[in-house]
């Protein structure tokens, strides 16, 4: 809280403090340590901490019982700090720092269950996010021409530069593995293999924003060109993670799928120019997406570790107050009027309505709402409403008081949020002039959404499913555009085959019996025979004395 009206008073004053550490002097050679203390960053870092906080509170029973809780809560808490590191850092090796501490402990988070389907996606997080890491350790490379890593005094100056250039298509490169971009995107589904309150904290405030954050620092030195790319693949995220939702039927994968597509949004809209409604909607989606995944933990929990959503149904019976909790998240992620979701995603799409760039981009934006509500109704068909589809030999209850304290904690801020934070970061209105039928055209995609998301789930249409050849459209659209199979055995399955193709003929083939073989074996016969000459040289002495007699003689003669 003391953050939160700091950053106000920050806002008000339009104040920002650099603080410097001296850490070491060494020959007149200083190594300080740099933070960036503005509205900004501390507005950012309350809500990290208030989430985490509720997180934490409520994993002290959703993780009841498990042998190893304290070393869970110490991770947490790393993963918690990493991200403080990268929020008030002005300075690129300090950002590194933190983004690599998210990068490993996030790692040890996901591979916590230690089963097979925990370490292969373990292992598909580290290494899509490892070359993120590694654009930011080019990007630092090249900042070394500037005589400082403080990034935040060259962006505007040097904007014109082609190194500043260079740094910035490399940051663009590492915040799109971050917040798994396209083609990144395999690794945000598969990182659900973590515990829920992990996800929960991933998916609202730390790893994945921390790409979308690190852009919203670095949009001033962006170029006309970055942005146009930016923007074609943040919209086609957006686009595919909304198509793949609504063919998906594991509950944690659906709200992960519903965090990439607000990932796209938010990366979409910064391409667009307004970073500050990306940052307005980071915030208003953190609150919602982690209530979110408390209450889908909380049902979890209670149903034995199933997550299909087929099983479920008639939840509303037996749950009623993490429930209440989901549909108000689902209304808000669907931008439903006056909570907290609408007023940064309305307030989105009709800056994107005003501006004249292209109908690709309009149509996509309105398709991708329209997906949103879509996906979110079938989940809540599925999951709330209907029959109960589980086993009749249930526990169903809502006696884990922890838990229920913990999600209550933030549904007043999932309700009131986007309106205290619109007034506060935006004293000055948008003006948006726009008509009548573009003003209601984001209520029409919520609408049609909503009804076509009612109806598949009600007649368990599969959409429009048909096949090409092996290939149907369900299993393409529904596995993001086979994505994680080109990640996966795109990257390793032709690497291994060439390889053993490559042993056969090279190191078992004739080629070995040809080269390398028998070179050997023709030198050892060589070397043999000189090795007998030189054994035997009295001998060979002898026997070339004779035959010199003998080729005299014959002359002689």
């Amino acid at each position: 809280m003391s953050l939160f009206f700091l950053s106000l008073y920050f806002m008000a004053m339009d104040l920002s403090l650099i603080v410097e550490l001296n850490i070491l002097s060494l020959n007149s050679s200083s190594v300080v340590m740099t933070l960036l203390l503005d509205w900004m960053s501390l507005l950012f870092m309350s809500f990290v901490l208030f989430i985490s906080s509720m997180v934490v509170f409520y994993s002290e029973e959703y993780m009841e019982g498990d042998v190893y809780l304290d070393r869970f809560i110490l991770l947490v808490v790393m993963f918690v700090l990493s991200m403080m590191l990268m929020i008030i850092s002005p300075n690129l090796i300090s950002i590194l720092l933190g983004w690599d501490g998210l990068g490993l402990v996030s790692y040890c988070l996901v591979i916590y269950y230690q089963n097979v389907k925990s370490f292969d996606a373990g292992m598909l997080t580290a290494l899509s996010n490892r070359v993120g890491d590694v654009a930011l350790l080019m990007s630092i490379a090249w900042m070394l021409n500037y005589g400082s890593w403080n990034y935040i005094y060259y962006l505007e100056f040097m904007k014109e530069d082609w190194v500043m250039k260079l740094i910035s298509y490399m940051v663009v490169l590492a915040a799109m593995t971050k917040s798994a971009q396209i083609p990144f995107s395999s690794w945000l589904p598969a990182a659900m293999a973590a515990p829920t309150p992990v996800s929960s904290l991933v998916h609202s405030s730390t790893l994945v924003t921390a790409g979308v954050y690190l852009l919203i620092r670095f949009n001033f030195s962006f170029s006309d060109n970055l942005m146009f790319i930016l923007l074609f693949i943040s919209s086609m995220t957006m686009f595919m993670s909304g198509l793949g939702a609504n063919f998906e039927f594991d509950l944690k994968k659906i709200i992960a799928l519903s965090t990439l597509s607000q990932l796209g949004l938010m990366m979409s809209i910064l391409a667009l120019g307004s970073y500050e409604l990306a940052f307005f909607h980071l915030l208003t989606h953190a609150l919602f997406k982690a209530l979110l995944f408390m209450c889908a933990g909380n049902i979890i929990h209670n149903m034995g570790n199933c997550q299909d959503i087929r099983f479920m149904g008639g939840l509303v019976k037996h749950m009623p107050l993490t429930c209440t909790f989901f549909n108000i998240c689902n209304l808000s992620l669907c931008g439903l009027p006056f909570l907290s979701g609408f007023y940064s995603k309305d307030l989105i799409v009709e800056v994107m309505s005003m501006g004249i760039l292209n109908i690709y981009v309009y149509a996509i934006f309105y398709l991708s709402i329209g997906l949103t509500v879509c996906y979110s109704f079938r989940l809540t068909y599925y999951t709330l409403v209907g029959d109960f589809n589980y086993s009749s030999l249930n526990c169903l209850s809502e006696s884990g008081f922890v838990m229920l304290k913990g999600m209550s904690g933030l549904i007043t801020f999932v309700v009131f949020s986007g309106s205290m934070l619109s007034w506060v970061m935006f004293p000055t209105p948008y003006f948006i002039c726009l008509p009548f039928v573009l003003k209601l055209m984001t209520l029409i995609m919520i609408l049609v959404g909503a009804w076509l998301g009612y109806e598949a789930a009600k007649f368990k249409i599969s959409y429009f499913c048909f096949s090409l050849g092996s290939v149907t459209t369900s299993s393409f659209l529904g596995t993001m555009w086979n994505m994680p199979l080109i990640s996966t055995l795109g990257v390793n399955y032709y690497p291994v085959y060439s390889g053993e193709i490559y042993t056969k003929i090279f190191d078992q083939g004739w080629h070995e019996f040809y080269g390398g073989q028998n070179l050997s074996r023709k030198l050892g016969m060589i070397s043999k025979f000189f090795q007998l000459l030189s054994n035997n040289h009295l001998k060979v002495y002898f026997m070339m004395m004779v035959i010199w007699m003998v080729f005299i003689l014959l002359n002689i003669f």
